[in-house]
């Protein structure tokens, strides 16, 4: 049976979502450029993007990237719940939840130590550094500090916050779906869903319940039914031009689902579909450049905050394409020696 995602494609979709992530990081952190509805959902987020919509200028494509580009995440989520399912389940013998849990801890931990590390020593010797305290330390390298109230004034850099979201989804799929019914594993996301669902739109109890796994358990449950029940589904495009129709009417729902609040919650599933349609259409040099980013999404991924640290003050000094030119440069670069430091740490057995 013809696999609906190969690897390769699934490296590509990588090499999407990191590429989203890392320029969304660096794009929203200037202070004129529109800002995402990420963890909550703000009216006059939209109301930004609408005027520059209506009036584009030569920093049309900085806002997009600022907007749109975390939804990226959503992406690295269905890839991992789908994952899951490709290795866990097609074996025949159960895997033991300690052990599970403790592999996964592992590999995340020897990703984030790299990064965190790198970062402390860039934030102790540049301007704006961080006044770490030592719990947060903690309950970040122990990744429960999404858990803790505010997180998003105390996990920094803040794209850290991905490790304990990450460990939750580990933790819910061993003890929760591992194996389940696919009734239990929809039952699950639309519970999630609900609990979201009823917050106020700007509330603190949406921001937190956003960083934690009830927000991503909608893409994170696609990826395992996707994993179960993908190819048994004879529904599948067989030709580039439909696959290329999906990718355009996935783009013009993402950005019509967004101004409305109902709709906003299942933009992932839409851009999860598009990306996947992305992929089977770009030509096959594309496909070979975004696998290369997908072989080193996880480098960068704990990288591009220190390169983001460095080169965010030129495009505070309104030299907005200059600064993320030359933040491109060197996340990639200092990604690639990223990885050679990560592959030196010995990966943990299960």
């Amino acid at each position: 049976m013809k696999e609906i995602l190969t690897r390769r494609e699934c490296s590509a979709m990588r090499g999407i979502a990191i590429l989203a992530i890392m320029l969304h990081n660096y794009c929203h952190f200037i202070g004129r450029i529109v800002k995402e509805n990420e963890y909550q959902y703000l009216e006059q987020n939209n109301n930004r993007l609408w005027q520059v919509l209506t009036n584009p200028d030569e920093l049309l494509p900085v806002h997009l990237l600022s907007y749109f580009g975390h939804y990226g995440v959503p992406v690295f989520l269905f890839l991992s719940g789908f994952g899951l399912v490709m290795k866990y389940e097609s074996a025949h013998d159960d895997v033991r939840a300690v052990g599970f849990l403790r592999y996964h801890y592992l590999k995340l931990l020897r990703m984030l130590i790299v990064g965190f590390v790198l970062f402390l020593m860039v934030d102790a010797v540049t301007p704006g550094r961080y006044a770490f305290h030592w719990d947060n330390v903690l309950a970040q390298l122990l990744m429960y500090i999404n858990v803790l109230p505010e997180p998003d004034k105390i996990i920094w850099p803040g794209i850290y916050w991905f490790f304990g979201l990450m460990m939750e989804l580990y933790i819910v799929y061993r003890l929760l779906l591992y194996r389940r019914s696919a009734w239990f594993v929809v039952g699950l996301v639309v519970v999630c869903w609900l609990l979201q669902v009823f917050c106020d739109p700007d509330g603190e109890t949406l921001n937190r319940l956003r960083y934690n796994c009830i927000g991503g358990m909608l893409p994170f449950g696609v990826g395992i039914l996707f994993g179960r029940y993908a190819e048994r589904l004879n529904i599948w495009p067989s030709s580039r031009w439909l696959w290329l129709a999906i990718v355009v009417v996935a783009a013009g729902l993402t950005l019509l689902m967004s101004f409305s609040y109902q709709s906003w919650f299942w933009i992932p599933l839409v851009i999860i579909v598009g990306t996947i349609a992305l992929v089977k259409v770009v030509p096959g040099q594309v496909l070979q450049l975004l696998e290369w980013f997908g072989a080193v999404s996880a480098a960068m991924f704990v990288a591009h905050p220190v390169a983001r640290k460095l080169f965010i003050t030129v495009a505070w000094r309104q030299d907005i394409y200059d600064g993320l030119m030359l933040y491109v440069v060197v996340t990639i670069a200092l990604s690639w020696a990223v990885k050679q430091i990560i592959d030196r740490i010995p990966s943990p057995k299960l």
